[in-house]
């Protein structure tokens, strides 16, 4: 008992807090182009200026902010995200992290080869070091792909946890782009194919975070305090974000498209289906009175890929008020000094976040989300 009021006044703080600790004027317009390019200058600066990270400058933290910030530039060409981008790539020696199985630890590579693509100087970007990790991510066996892992995370494929659909398969589709090399992207495909068979939830149009959280119809299936299935609004946002930046580049004549727009418009017709009354999600998408106050980093996330559909002619422009409120609620998270704050800690599952607590990724997020809005009518 003294657990659970414990929590309760935790998330009763929390929705105290998100009420009157983030604010903006009534009379600003959030939706004013100015205001929304200031909001995320100001958010960059102030992430630059308070770097954090996992592991190292090159994990999958930073692979997700700087994706971001790749995002930004794409959509203002405001040179100082540029200058970030190369910033970092520059002194990251245009290395990946170590971990050449694991999909977090080529994120990074998505702002290297965005910064390939856009500046113009072929003597300045390295891709070999994300052509070493890709090859060996692709087509090296590792204890995963052998299936022989019997942990109840499921660890029997290569990505077998939701978050890695946002981390490798943009990298993938993106570099078979760049370099001419569609083999590239169909490893990328067959693998996303295993993540989608073992984590989908049809019913529901989401993906659990892993294996502990698929229902099987035991009485050991996890669940929610109000009998639901768990399902994670950052987790589920990895997964969305990441088909909008996967649609973005793949060719309009591949073969298998077709699945990823379809499951484009399931996810997202699911996700605005259940969008709170602030606009902001919840941690937890099914049982958002767990932590009834709303969390930025799935919220931006989700905000980015509906009005990346929006943008893209995937999504009816009728849902275009449900993603202006989101970013308006987004808006009301970000302090004065260009902090974004309410974003959950690095964790697997809804947790609660807090006025102050932030992360690159959830910057990064911030500025995906802004990115969209902008070119939004």
């Amino acid at each position: 008992m003294v657990k659970v009021s414990v929590v309760k006044f935790i998330t009763f703080f929390a929705a105290v807090n998100l009420l009157l600790g983030c604010k903006v004027s009534a009379q600003t317009n959030t939706l004013d182009k100015n205001f929304i390019k200031a909001s995320m200058i100001k958010a960059l600066e102030w992430q630059e200026a308070h770097p954090i990270f996992a592991i190292a400058p090159t994990d999958w933290t930073a692979g997700a902010y700087y994706t971001g910030v790749a995002k930004a530039h794409q959509a203002t060409k405001d040179q100082m995200y540029m200058a970030a981008l190369k910033n970092q790539a520059y002194w990251n020696n245009w290395q990946t992290y170590s971990r050449l199985h694991h999909a977090d630890d080529v994120a990074i590579s998505y702002s290297y080869l965005y910064i390939d693509i856009n500046d113009g100087r072929r003597d300045f970007v390295d891709l070999e070091p994300t052509k070493k990790f890709l090859d060996a991510h692709l087509f090296e066996d590792n204890v995963w792909k052998k299936g022989t892992d019997k942990s109840e995370y499921g660890r029997t494929i290569l990505w077998w946890w939701c978050d890695a659909l946002f981390m490798a398969p943009p990298v993938l589709n993106l570099y078979a782009k760049h370099t001419k090399q569609p083999k590239y992207l169909d490893e990328m495909h067959k693998f996303y194919m295993q993540t989608y068979n073992q984590l989908y939830d049809k019913e529901e149009q989401l993906f659990a975070r892993d294996m502990r959280f698929v229902w099987t119809g035991s009485d050991k299936d996890q669940k929610e305090p109000n009998g639901k299935k768990i399902f994670w609004s950052r987790g589920n946002g990895w997964v969305i974000a990441g088909l909008a930046l996967i649609l973005e580049d793949m060719p309009k004549e591949y073969e298998h498209r077709p699945f990823y727009e379809n499951l484009f418009k399931e996810m997202a017709e699911k996700i605005i289906s259940i969008q709170p009354k602030d606009g902001v999600w919840r941690t937890s998408l099914l049982c958002p009175e767990t932590y009834n106050h709303g969390e930025v980093s799935g919220s931006a996330f989700h905000t980015f890929a509906l009005a990346w559909g929006i943008n893209n002619g995937l999504l009816d422009k009728k849902y275009t008020p449900a993603v202006k409120k989101a970013w308006n609620g987004l808006v009301k998270c970000q302090h004065k000094d260009g902090r974004v704050g309410w974003v959950q800690n690095i964790g697997a599952f809804p947790e609660p976040a807090s006025y102050d607590s932030y992360q690159n990724f959830g910057t990064g997020a911030f500025l995906m989300a802004g990115s969209e809005i902008l070119k939004m009518q």
